[in-house]
């Protein structure tokens, strides 16, 4: 563990412009590039020779590996440098886009090797990538220049991820193929490594009470096998069996490792995650609320899914669906923040958190006529997009000002972490139900009389239904974690200590 303090940087180097811009470059890999994925793995999953069921995992791995990863990256950079973890980073980032940019087609066990395994490393890159790079800014910015800086990178993370669909459906519909994503992630990675090269290092000062202890080795691997485990049940359960040996000896291996985990961490003083965190209501209720809005990340993989098999559309003209939700993000991040200054966390939360409940539920009327539906996904985009502007800051405020000063860092791991997790778990569960729910008898669902239009596709569209609904209940329980948890107004002591301080943006969504 280390303390929040920082060892003094140099004070003979000042970043420049092109500096911040490797930095925005070395986030922009992760979520612009390796999420393209979302839109453009219906496409290609043929193509590559894949089962349905691992091209969903092999979407969710990435977040996943990035959630559990996390929260580690931060503290090696904290500890060995933030310069070097970067660097890792991108490295790494360059690594994973080979692999998948090289996974040759219909080859079985190496086809799912290379696939998987260049995913699982973009995971790891995204880990490193994040945390030290926002930690390079705090460092070497100050005042406005940090809150410029802290927009790039904001700019970086929202940004990337509002154009990921469009971009990856553009790429893959092109003469250059999908596969030219990850050759242009490649070449952005060197001219990241290139603009950031000669960054001084920076690292925290290390505490002396608690410098003797060892890693966490023992919560962190349990922590790995029980996400890990669940994650390939819920993306492989409808080609395994949901009751299969396999299936229970991986929800048995659930169970027992986060038990030990739990077991663990309450028991060590220098435990990988720091539990006692969510004896704090707000924390718990921002963090939740955080992990299941992130976890609605399933509504893309479903309803771009579903428009390219059951409406003929190409990954570009499904990714012009989400036009809406890159322009209504980027224009409500800061409407966000005055909102926060406005009214407090609470109830710009709230409202963001039913807009894009609104919004999900829009893009889950797949009973309609295709040209019905393709108007309100737009629209439902769009509301999607302003919901999590106006959700975003207000959040984070609620997440890191309600914990103690000496447990800022821990905290703000945590609630990336949940981010991170977040999309891993609700993309997961999203495309298990998706694929599920189309094993329906068509005659049964055609008997309901609600799907109009076309017959011969209501099993499809009544997979997408149950997906989709799927991310509005978990808008609904991050509604009700806000109202059980977050005050309606700020302490007292709060305003008082912080009038108009607002956190930044969270580490991408």
């Amino acid at each position: 563990m280390t303390s929040s303090t920082s060892v003094p940087v140099r004070t003979d180097w000042k970043p420049t412009d092109k500096w911040l811009l490797g930095i925005v470059l070395a986030v922009i890999n992760f979520w612009l590039f390796a999420q393209t994925l979302l839109n453009v793995i219906p496409g290609i999953k043929d193509q590559l020779g894949v089962e349905q069921t691992l091209a969903n995992l092999a979407v969710s791995i990435t977040s996943l590996f990035s959630g559990i990863f996390i929260v580690v990256a931060g503290g090696l950079a904290d500890r060995i440098g933030r310069a070097k973890i970067m660097y890792i980073g991108i490295y790494l980032s360059i690594l994973g886009s080979l692999l998948i940019a090289l996974t040759p087609e219909n080859l079985g066990g190496l086809t799912d090797f290379m696939l998987l395994g260049g995913r699982a490393i973009q995971g790891l890159s995204a880990a490193c990538i994040m945390p030290s790079t926002m930690a390079l800014i705090k460092s070497y910015y100050e005042g406005k220049d940090r809150q410029r800086a802290l927009s790039f990178w904001s700019i970086g993370s929202w940004g990337g991820s509002g154009f990921c669909a469009l971009f990856g459906g553009l790429m893959a519909s092109s003469f250059l193929g999908w596969r030219s994503i990850f050759w242009i992630s490649i070449v952005l990675s060197v001219l990241a490594l290139f603009l950031l090269r000669g960054t001084p290092e920076s690292r925290a000062a290390a505490d002396p009470d608690t410098a003797a202890h060892h890693f966490d080795w023992g919560g962190l691997a349990c922590f790995i096998i029980m996400l890990v485990a669940i994650n390939v049940y819920i993306s492989q359960g409808p080609v395994i069996g949901w009751f299969s040996g396999a299936g229970l000896a991986l929800v048995a291996a659930f169970v027992v490792f986060g038990l030990l985990f739990l077991q663990i961490e309450t028991r060590r003083s220098y435990s990988f995650v720091d539990l006692k965190l969510f004896s704090n209501g707000t924390f718990t209720g921002a963090t939740l609320s955080n992990f299941l809005l992130n976890g609605a990340a399933g509504t893309l993989i479903v309803a771009l899914g579903l428009v390219q098999v059951a409406a003929g559309m190409n990954s570009l003209q499904s990714g012009l669906l989400t036009l809406g939700y890159l322009i209504a993000i980027l224009a409500t991040i800061r409407v966000g923040e005055k909102l926060l200054q406005r009214f407090g966390p609470r109830k710009p939360m709230l409202w963001g958190s039913m807009i894009t409940g609104i919004g999900i539920l829009l893009c889950s009327t797949t009973f309609l006529r295709i040209g019905e539906y393709i108007v309100l996904t737009v629209i439902g985009f769009t509301l999607f997009g302003v919901g999590l502007g106006f959700y975003a800051t207000p959040s984070t405020d609620a997440a890191l000002s309600n914990v103690p000063d000496a447990q800022v860092g821990a905290a703000s791991g945590i609630y990336k972490m949940a981010s991170s997790l977040g999309n891993a778990i609700g993309v997961a569960i999203s495309a298990a139900l998706y694929v599920a729910a189309q094993a329906v008898d068509p005659q049964i669902i055609q008997s309901w009389g609600l799907f109009l239009g076309r017959q011969d596709n209501v099993a499809l569209r009544f997979g997408g239904a149950v997906g989709l609904l799927f991310n509005v209940f978990m808008v609904v329980i991050a509604i009700a974690s806000i109202i059980l948890t977050v005050p309606s107004e700020r302490s007292k002591k709060e305003q008082e200590a912080r009038p108009d301080e607002v956190a930044p943006p969270p580490f991408g969504n």
